[in-house]
């Protein structure tokens, strides 16, 4: 196996592919035999797609040594978090319910990805039904948190098993999607970046809803430049999603930014942060607010407004009432074998009267018009994304809003965010969030490649997973 392949971004494998040091094949070969030595142990993959993936290698390489124009990204891996439909192939949406149902179409995800020329490594474990923060999985299986190889650690839900594989080099970088937290949070408790969309940029066809109103996909990867490059290929308007019609048009990337100088960023006081705040998160968050100050930025103390963080809470309201409208058909009946836990959590929205509902829409929009007044004068928000580092799997209290209180009230408000590492706790990832108002994306891109070179986080469990066996049973 050539670790070196494996610990490389997303782009720098597609350097090494353009210029003809590697060959898709080469990539292919690195991750399946990567995931051969790590899956065992992190039981990141509900399926590999070994045969498939390395043909379309072979005919990726094909292509380019035919002369074929092909793109960047031609012929290099990825991995699909197991709620976006591939024909042919078996969606799960992590509930054994479903182990053996076979898709009948293409998420438009992951047709942008296939008509990229990228090529699925196979399709990886989630929370039940996307819906929780802790990424448990008490049926199919809790991928392990790659950063603890002595104890079990959360990898942070839902889009777990997409976090640990790409945090281990199983895959340079994955497909998630995000209600309330799903990409942001895995991605903080794992140590990698995460992009999580403004709802409507990128199609949710053929992708498994849990809430329709809050419902986003994103990237995952080991670098900005990683989501960047894959949000430009997965955003755009999709006629059989009416949400992603009315987006404006994407900009066109710009080179990297020289420094921060104009960029106002609005930091509140540690005083509205909750209680339960881990020390390490906070100088963590405060010490990237003196990074982004060093590169020119302007840090703007600015009060959130009341209330804030309780958004969780009425965001909650909205994802069970809608999870509920989706899984009504089964979640009652006792022979399918769905998570007690996670059946609850959805059956907990039939005390719900349509007025609640109704009411908390209303209220909704309301409060995304008094935010968009509040983030006028600023760029960008920077937060914490989780109150503390990975804790063990056996400490945690399932029913607990901890992983999404920080993140819940982005999709509340209609927000974009960018979440990446900023630092360590005795060898755990720590990371924040750059929080822009709709369809700012790119201004986030734009702050936090330079956040990130001024973080230089480069620590990686791969390297020492390459060599170091993984306790069984844990």
């Amino acid at each position: 196996m050539d670790t070196k392949l494996t610990d490389l971004t997303l782009t720098e494998q597609a350097w090494l592919l353009a210029r003809g040091a590697c060959s898709s094949r080469e990539l292919v070969d690195a991750h399946l035999a990567r995931i051969d030595l790590l899956e065992p142990q992190l039981h990141a993959f509900v399926e590999v797609y070994r045969d498939a993936a390395r043909k379309l290698a072979d005919a990726a390489d094909l292509s380019r040594a035919a002369g074929l124009p092909v793109g960047r990204f031609h012929g290099l891996p990825i991995g699909i978090k197991d709620l976006f439909d591939i024909e042919g192939q078996v969606t799960t949406v992590g509930s054994r319910m479903w182990a053996t149902r076979r898709a009948t179409q293409t998420s438009a995800a992951v047709e942008r990805l296939f008509s990229a020329g990228m090529i699925p490594l196979g399709k990886l474990h989630m929370v039940e039904f996307a819906f929780g923060g802790w990424g448990t999985n008490a049926l199919m299986g809790t991928p392990h948190n790659p950063w603890d190889l002595e104890r079990a650690r959360v990898p942070g839900g839902s889009s777990s098993g997409t976090a640990v594989a790409v945090a281990s080099g199983m895959v340079p970088a994955g497909l998630g999607s995000d209600t309330g937290g799903s990409v942001r949070v895995p991605a903080a408790f794992c140590g990698i970046t995460a992009l999580k969309v403004t709802y409507g940029r990128i199609s949710l066809h053929g992708a498994a809803p849990l809430s329709w109103t809050l419902d986003s996909v994103g990237p995952m990867a080991r670098s900005v430049a990683d989501c960047a490059a894959l949000f430009d290929l997965l955003a755009g308007p999709d006629p059989r999603d009416p949400s992603t019609l009315s987006q404006p048009p994407l900009q066109t990337p710009s080179p990297l930014l020289d420094d921060l100088n104009g960029v106002r960023i609005a930091l509140p006081p540690r005083s509205q942060l909750p209680d339960f705040m881990h020390p390490s998160v906070i100088e963590s968050w405060q010490r990237a607010a003196s990074l982004l100050e060093q590169q020119g930025a302007t840090i703007v103390p600015l009060p959130l407004p009341d209330g804030f963080f309780d958004l969780s809470l009425p965001a909650s309201l909205i994802i069970a009432a809608e999870a509920f409208t989706v899984h009504r058909d089964w979640i009652d009946d006792p022979a399918q074998p769905i998570n007690d836990v996670i059946r609850a959590r959805v059956l907990n929205a039939r005390r719900f009267r349509a007025a609640d509902y109704a009411g908390a829409l209303r209220e909704m929009a309301e409060r995304r018009r008094a935010f968009d007044a509040w983030f006028r004068d600023c760029d960008a928000l920077l937060l914490p994304t989780v109150a503390t580092p990975a804790p063990p799997l056996d400490t945690i209290d399932e029913n607990s809003a901890l992983p999404n209180y920080l993140t819940r009230p982005v999709n509340y408000l209609g927000l974009c965010a960018l979440a990446l590492p900023s630092g360590l706790h005795e060898g755990l990832p720590l990371g924040v969030q750059l929080i822009g108002q709709p369809n700012a994306e790119r201004e986030l891109i734009d702050i936090g490649q330079l956040l990130e070179q001024a973080l230089s986080f480069q620590s990686q469990p791969s390297s020492v997973l390459s060599s170091t066996p993984i306790p069984k049973g844990r």
